[in-house]
């Protein structure tokens, strides 16, 4: 009996075994799948006559798709493209464009936007009239929430928020805020504080200022700056602004980039009219967008350049524009890696400055210069967006594609 109990536990060692590296075969499998898909674009945006660039963009030997397709009248049409023939993995996009320009900048612009309503950064504790410290607000109100009214009237301000609170003569305040997606109303109750204040233990801000560097205008005035979206500094959250401006700004000092720390431009806005340049409209993940200002173009350093899409990037020397003493100039850098995978994103491609003139003067990329056009053949292919923290030299952009589609 003892030996049959011993086979059997040896075949069932055998079946688990068995069912283990099928698990893992169906894993591995499934992990490439999804591997070889995401690294095939959604759309690609060629010109006419010109359709070399697909096959670079969708080189990849385990990704198969038809040497021949009915192209449509209006330029669009889509590849299937098949893992090995066999298993479909997507459609890809293509649509046929003419050649597009843009005014390339580079100089460093100052920011001013107004949140959508005012947002909660963070709940605290408050000491009462009575001396007993207390949390009116804790797991009630949660940093991110944006408020926007106050007993059913809108709030545009800190200060109307202030000024809703002093007159609530200590009764239970309504605030419906802006939760993600959704619209909550919560109620707390205020506590009169060591001032003779009412309060109800909240830390909010609304607005923001900064430094970026402005990317590209268009013909009719559009612009685009940052290659990426500003977030609050203490909840991370993308900001949801409510408008904006742009200003002139001048940079002031340089804080080199070393190992662990980014480095940073300090700059110096002046928000008089006569600086303004143009509006802040909106604020996404791919950058901050808006209009310049009639009769603004002129303070602009803009030079014309055509459009170059991401199938006609390739690794290599580059050049990135950036201004640190009053002139925009080309500095040069490699293009290391582009991300396929992540060709959607604002890290779609590796770059490492190479200039020894722009390394000896801030390390590599700092903070301020994101939105620094990066331009390839004499084409505006992307923008710089981030720093690696642990080496100054390099960084991420995004295509510049992706910004003209906002």
């Amino acid at each position: 009996m003892k030996g049959c109990d011993f086979l059997s536990k040896k075949r069932n060692y055998r079946r688990l075994l068995f069912v283990f590296l099928i698990a893992d075969i169906i894993a591995a499998g499934t992990m490439g799948y999804k591997e070889v898909k995401d690294s095939i674009p959604d759309t690609l945006y060629v010109r006419s006559g010109n359709e070399d660039g697909i096959s670079k963009m969708l080189d990849n030997p385990l990704v198969t798709y038809p040497e021949t397709l009915n192209v449509a009248d209006s330029g669009t049409y889509r590849i299937p493209c098949s893992l090995l023939g066999v298993v479909p993995l997507k459609d890809v996009k293509v649509e046929t464009v003419e050649e597009k320009w843009v005014s390339v900048c580079g100089m460093p612009i100052g920011l001013y936007m107004d949140t959508q309503g005012v947002l909660i950064v963070d709940t605290g504790e408050i000491i009462g009239s009575d001396g007993i410290p207390c949390e009116p607000a804790a797991n009630i109100a949660k940093s991110g929430d944006y408020i926007l009214q106050v007993d059913g009237e809108a709030v545009n301000s800190k200060k109307d928020l202030i000024s809703r609170i002093h007159d609530c003569g200590g009764k239970p305040v309504t605030l419906l805020v802006k939760r993600g997606e959704e619209e909550v109303p919560i109620s707390i109750d205020p506590v009169m504080g060591e001032d003779q204040e009412y309060k109800l233990g909240i830390w909010v801000r609304d607005n923001t200022q900064g430094i970026g560097t402005l990317t590209y205008v268009e013909e009719d005035g559009s612009y685009g700056a940052l290659g990426h979206g500003i977030s609050d500094t203490d909840t991370g959250e993308l900001l949801d602004i409510a408008g904006g401006e742009l200003y002139q700004a001048q940079i002031v000092s340089v804080l080199k980039g070393t190992k662990g720390n980014p480095g940073e431009l300090s700059g110096y806005i002046d928000y008089d009219d006569s600086k303004r340049i143009g509006t802040i409209d909106s604020n996404t993940q791919k950058g901050i967008f808006g209009s310049v200002g009639d009769g603004c173009m002129y303070k602009l350093p803009l030079t014309s350049m055509e459009v170059g899409y991401k199938q006609e990037v390739e690794t290599g020397e580059a050049q990135i524009l950036a201004e640190l003493e009053g002139e925009v100039k080309a500095y040069q850098v490699n293009i290391t890696d582009i991300y396929r995978d992540q060709a959607d994103t604002n890290k779609a491609f590796a770059i490492q400055v190479t200039d020894p003139e722009l390394l000896a003067a801030t390390g590599g990329i700092v903070q301020g210069m994101s939105g620094s056009p990066i331009v390839q053949n004499g084409k505006l292919i992307g923008a710089v967006t981030h720093v690696f923290v642990q080496d100054s030299t390099k960084g991420y952009g995004i295509f510049i594609e992706k910004m003209l589609e906002d």
